[in-house]
């Protein structure tokens, strides 16, 4: 914890190249969004596992003294998708391949966020991320090992294999991305070409190849939706989530219960059945908050495990700006496919959609899938603190474990490290609904004893486990800033000193 003098940015995310890049703008003037900003687009360089300039943004902004704000940057399925074709193919959507890719939403989401606060150019705040995909960046234990777990797939793509596999067919120990530095020296000139320029052309071009339906005007169709977040008040402390698609109503549905883990469970199950796109037909929200009977799970709950799946970064700072920012290509390297020319990786997102006939989740044209993203904030009076986590569909009751004790706790590190379980079933590789426990998990005993009566195996795991989540927390407490990183991740956190800021 640092007094907060003038200019200084708590900041947390789980790389260190995206720390030094968030330390370089606000030695640069930056403030807590152009710190978030710069971190994001540094992990898209180091962590293309979890990440990517393909993938999809959610984040909620408080600037000082001002309201909060949701941008929900999801990209959308093509207008020409062919659903009567995937359903016919199966009873759920693929898990990765061209069909799975909706159109990214992260460069807009980028945009949107520095339109509502950033202090710098958004050439500026994507420069270290340039600069580190032509330079090269070391391959961090973490990618490493999703290198090693996701090996066939990216032998079966000529993008992926020539990035991260040596001659001999080894995990290369260094990222050298010279294509994707290219993309970035793009983007810092003129971001809307990623969406209506010589980028989404590439993008298209690459994709319909591979038989994607996804075309040029799908991407320029795309806009980052900048919406009022759910909110909800606990002792005192306003709690802040993002609307559907995003799942952050079973954060607030179950943040400070009793029984945490049953509520937990009724939230999954909600989630499932009534989780969709509002922009597709109305969304049952009082359900989703648990304040209306709990539905049967629908055909969505059958998800692959997204090993891998996001990143979370969070920054506060002196004035009290806040951000809590998740980007994510779904599972590990999204899927399955870099695009040579770009230097991209494309997510998976649409993996998600249900092809349920009257899932609130089915896809269809324009449509946007069911997300996992849940970035939330917390405000107290002048207090903030930023919160987010990589952990899949199990996000909500990740968060909810720390999240009380995250305001006013005196030692970060010590909360995030605490043993935490978690409930899933395929997302987490269970074959049947499963309340998963690291071990030394508080109130083992009441825990087994709630999850045997929800119908879930209990099973205990070494830890700390990945699957637990990579909790990332920022906050501001009076004139204190801190932050803290989730010991599972590969990350650092730091109070960043830089300059003063003017109001």
């Amino acid at each position: 914890m640092v007094v907060a003098a003038p200019g200084s940015v708590a900041v947390a995310a789980p790389h260190p190249a995206a720390v030094d890049a968030a330390r370089a703008v606000v030695a640069a003037g930056g403030n807590a969004v152009d710190a978030a900003l710069a971190a994001a687009a540094a992990l898209t360089v180091a962590y293309p596992h979890q990440c990517s300039v393909g993938g999809d943004l959610v984040a909620i902004i408080r600037p000082a003294g001002g309201a909060a704000q949701a941008v929900l940057s999801i990209g959308a399925a093509a207008a020409n998708v062919d659903v009567a074709a995937l359903q016919a193919a199966g009873p759920r959507m693929p898990f990765g391949g061209p069909h799975t890719v909706t159109v990214p939403g992260a460069v807009a989401g980028w945009a949107a966020l520095a339109s509502l606060g950033a202090r710098l150019p958004l050439a500026t705040l994507l420069e270290p991320a340039r600069a580190l995909a032509a330079d090269g960046v070391p391959v961090s234990p973490g990618l490493r090992r999703a290198i090693l777990n996701r090996i066939d797939v990216i032998r079966a793509d000529p993008g992926l294999s020539a990035l991260l596999l040596s001659p001999s067919g080894d995990p290369v120990d260094v990222l050298v991305q010279p294509a994707l530095a290219s993309t970035f020296a793009a983007l810092g000139t003129n971001w809307k070409s990623f969406y209506r320029g010589h980028l989404a052309h590439q993008l298209v071009d690459g994709l319909a190849r591979l038989g994607s339906p996804l075309a040029v005007t799908d991407f320029a169709a795309h806009t980052a939706a900048l919406e009022t977040p759910l909110s909800a008040v606990m002792d005192g402390v306003t709690w802040y989530a993002a609307p559907p698609p995003v799942h952050g109503a079973s954060f607030l549905a179950i943040n400070g219960s009793s029984s945490l883990l049953t509520d937990a469970r009724r939230a999954q199950l909600a989630r499932d059945a009534l989780l969709g796109d509002p922009r597709n037909g109305p969304i049952d929200l009082d359900g989703l908050l648990l304040l209306s009977p709990t539905p049967l799970p629908g055909s969505a709950s059958d998800q692959p495990k997204p090993a891998g799946d996001t990143v979370a970064v969070t920054a506060v700072d002196s004035a009290g700006t806040a951000v809590t920012l998740i980007q994510s290509v779904f599972q590990s390297f999204g899927a399955g496919i870099l695009e040579p020319s770009t230097g991209i990786v494309l997510h998976n997102r649409g993996s998600s959609f249900s092809l349920e006939p009257g899932h609130p989740g089915l896809i269809g044209p324009g449509v946007r899938p069911p997300h996992t993203l849940c970035p939330t904030l917390a405000v107290s009076g002048s207090d903030v603190v930023a919160l987010g986590c990589q952990g899949g569909r199990a996000q909500p009751w990740i968060l909810a474990q720390v999240a009380s004790d995250a305001v006013t706790s005196p030692d970060l590190p010590a909360l995030l490290a605490r043993p935490r379980w978690i409930i899933g079933a395929r997302e987490i590789g269970r074959d049947t609904p499963t309340a998963l426990l690291e071990p030394g998990t508080p109130e083992a005993e009441t825990l087994t004893t709630a999850a045997e009566a929800a119908g879930l195996v209990v099973e205990y795991t070494a830890g700390p486990h990945d699957d637990a989540g990579h909790v990332q927390v920022s906050r501001l407490a009076g004139d204190t800033l801190s932050a803290a990183t989730d010991p599972r991740a590969d990350g650092v956190a730091a109070v960043l000193p830089g300059r003063s800021l003017s109001p």
